[in-house]
């Protein structure tokens, strides 16, 4: 009698409820997931242009090279010549609008300066301050974003090492046009008190162009608001052209960008 009450127990069909479903084991959803990626012509841990059978090129390689190494089958850094991530487009200069239309955008350009919260020196410490109740930029228009892809304004502050140059220019070339950059500090314009240091770069505009410079060693955030004021009024009168500058002497740009960069593995090209 129980086991006759428990065969009709366990058939769903006959007492309404749904019989509990066994869990798939780690090791059953490892196989659906591998013969997945096998119909699609790719593999977990494989690069798309890599050998088949996800078999890393070179198996007795450094551990960053190695796929099968990396967390969850991390492929390893993608090479700087991949089109296929990177643009390889030159940047091409942008011809503004005529009459009354360029002026009303370059006035909604000047009312709406946001900044990239890179602080790539000492000079960062004065943006801080800078968006608190007592200075409130936010009132000139002037806002924190976090991407390049968000941002109009790079805000150079203080001093720049070649490390951080190389993340300097690939932020710079990531941002969207129209862009703006604001030096802070004596140390953009000619290095300041590391003017002979081996590690730090004198004029941030030999490798990027610059729209204001603000004196100081530090600018009190007073001066870093006189110097957004200068640039609003810049870009009202038409004169905030540097990106287009960029483009045009691209090439002037990027060879001293090279001189001093010794490790250059990033594409050319970065938007």
């Amino acid at each position: 009698m129980s086991m006759e009450k428990k065969e009709k127990t366990g058939n769903p069909g006959e007492s309404g409820k749904t019989a509990p479903q066994e869990t798939q084991s780690p090791d059953s959803i490892r196989e659906v997931v591998e013969a997945m990626g096998e119909s699609h012509g790719t593999s977990r841990g494989r690069h798309p242009d890599g050998p088949p059978g996800g078999a890393p090129s070179d198996p007795g390689g450094s551990p960053s090279e190695n796929p099968d190494t990396q967390p969850g089958g991390y492929p390893g850094q993608a090479p700087a010549t991949d089109t296929t991530l990177f643009c390889d487009a030159r940047p091409k200069v942008e011809k503004p609008y005529r009459g009354i239309i360029e002026k009303f955008l370059n006035w909604a350009r000047a009312e709406s300066l946001w900044v990239l919260g890179f602080g790539t020196g000492c000079g960062a410490i004065e943006l801080r301050p800078l968006m608190t109740s007592r200075f409130d930029a936010y009132r000139f228009g002037v806002a924190g974003r976090a991407t390049p892809r968000q941002s109009s304004v790079f805000v150079i502050g203080g001093y720049a090492s070649v490390k951080t140059l190389k993340r300097i220019v690939r932020s710079y070339e990531q941002m969207q046009g129209p862009k703006f950059v604001l030096a802070l500090g004596s140390c953009t314009i000619n290095g300041g008190m590391y003017w002979d240091s081996y590690n730090t770069i004198n004029r941030i505009d030999q490798y990027i162009p610059v729209d204001v410079y603000i004196t100081g060693c530090m600018p009190r955030p007073e001066a870093l608001l006189a110097g957004f004021m200068k640039l609003k009024e810049l870009i009202k009168a038409g004169k905030g052209e540097k990106a287009n500058e960029y483009a045009e002497h691209f090439d002037w740009y990027k060879a001293n960008q090279k001189k001093v960069i010794p490790d250059w593995d990033m594409p050319d090209y970065n938007w």
